[in-house]
């Protein structure tokens, strides 16, 4: 018996996806659904903050939020995310008004090189929605993301500092919103 191989031409077929990103609907078009939310948050709609570590959702730099919660966004497709609420770093504060994280880690001075601190903030974020005043232990099981500069240090002294400044009355998630 003879095997016949017909190659077809690549017929992709585009679909329209609806995300609500820091309080902004944005219609994206994507051939395929499986899309790791974050090349469609960089590439698409161009905000650079969530950074691309592993690939693998094991570093944690491409921490973001849908529906309050921490998702490594390198592995969540983006078909999952249509009619969710999403929130990148750019979404949690302003330079005149920084989110009650993005101040501690000022004050704390945290950053050395910086490259993973957009996802370790985000991961914060969503603990302290959780737990807004952690102990050591509750920061050890949440805060999971990886620091090449092993700046863990200064980041739990800025966590502890981030639940000083939050107000119970005013959520993280939904301050600059």
């Amino acid at each position: 018996m003879k095997q016949v191989i017909v190659f077809h031409p690549n017929k992709t077929k585009k679909m329209n996806i609806l995300l609500n990103v820091n309080g902004k609907l944005h219609t994206v078009e994507i051939t395929d659904g499986n899309t790791p939310l974050l090349w469609v948050i960089r590439d698409i709609l161009d905000l650079k903050g969530t950074k691309f570590g592993c690939g693998k959702a094991a570093c944690g730099a491409c921490t973001l939020h849908v529906d309050g919660e921490a998702v490594r966004s390198c592995s969540y497709a983006v078909k999952f995310a249509e009619g969710k609420t999403i929130t990148t770093i750019e979404g949690i504060g302003t330079k005149d008004n920084p989110h009650p994280v993005q101040q501690a880690w000022i004050e704390e001075v945290v950053p050395q090189c910086g490259y993973c601190q957009p996802g370790f903030m985000m991961a914060t974020a969503a603990l302290l929605n959780k737990v807004p005043k952690p102990t050591d232990e509750d920061i050890d099981r949440s805060i999971l993301n990886v620091c090449r500069c092993a700046t863990y240090y200064r980041m739990r002294k800025a966590i502890h500092r981030a639940a000083e400044l939050n107000t119970p009355e005013e959520p993280i998630e939904t301050q600059n919103s």
